[in-house]
């Protein structure tokens, strides 16, 4: 049997193919399939000339001179979120200037307790104390609490109300000789410290005592 020959140039289909289920162009060469999903979903294609990325996305980078370009949430401004360090506390070690300051403090401190207890003609416990107290405040408000600087403050304070008591001594004997005080003082201290070895008691060992606890006390007091 022979095949029937196709006859040529046979016109083709309209649409390239039967209709699926009714629908004249499913499946049709070169037609664009429908989208699935969400048409949405996916970014619109940008226009020529437009930078890519969102641009407010990110941060920029930091510019050279700009201490806030770039800053991340959360990170404190250099004034906004406190001080980047907390400044160390100055140093109150040194004992050589503590004990100056000591020695200093118990000169001033005894010539002022001098002229009170030769003005009254008496000396004064609370005095006493107000000498120690300021010698020992004062280095170590300097020097801080070192043992060396407590014990020198106690020391120049004792020597501090002695010394008091001779300057009120020389006022009492100015007076009595009726020269001046700097005579007494220059030209006759020797008598101005047997003067005070013979009117020495309890109280005036006392009030010695006072100015050393008291140097201790405002030692402790300043540190």
């Amino acid at each position: 049997m022979s095949q029937p020959v196709q006859p040529p140039n046979q016109p083709q289909q309209p649409f390239g193919g039967q209709p699926v289920d009714g629908n004249p162009y499913a499946g049709q060469p070169g037609q664009p399939t429908a989208p699935t999903g969400n048409p949405y979903g996916q970014q619109a294609q940008q226009a020529p000339g437009t930078p890519t990325g969102n641009p407010y996305g990110q941060q920029p980078p930091a510019q050279a001179g700009n201490p806030f370009a770039g800053q991340q949430p959360g990170q404190g401004a250099p004034f906004g979120g406190g001080a980047p360090f907390t400044p160390a506390p100055p140093a109150r070690n040194n004992i050589l200037l503590g004990v100056g300051v000591a020695l200093g403090a118990a000169i001033v401190a005894g010539i002022l307790y001098g002229v009170i207890a030769g003005s009254i003609e008496r000396e004064v416990g609370y005095a006493a104390v107000g000498v120690g107290f300021l010698v020992g405040f004062a280095a170590s408000k300097v020097g801080g609490s070192n043992p060396a600087v407590i014990a020198a403050s106690a020391v120049f304070s004792v020597g501090a109300v002695y010394i008091g008591q001779l300057i009120g001594i020389s006022m009492i004997l100015a007076d009595v000789a009726q020269i001046p005080f700097s005579e007494v003082v220059g030209d006759h201290f020797d008598t101005v410290t047997n003067a005070w070895s013979q009117e020495a008691d309890f109280m005036t060992y006392l009030f010695l005592g006072f100015g050393a606890i008291a140097a201790v006390g405002g030692a402790k007091k300043a540190g």
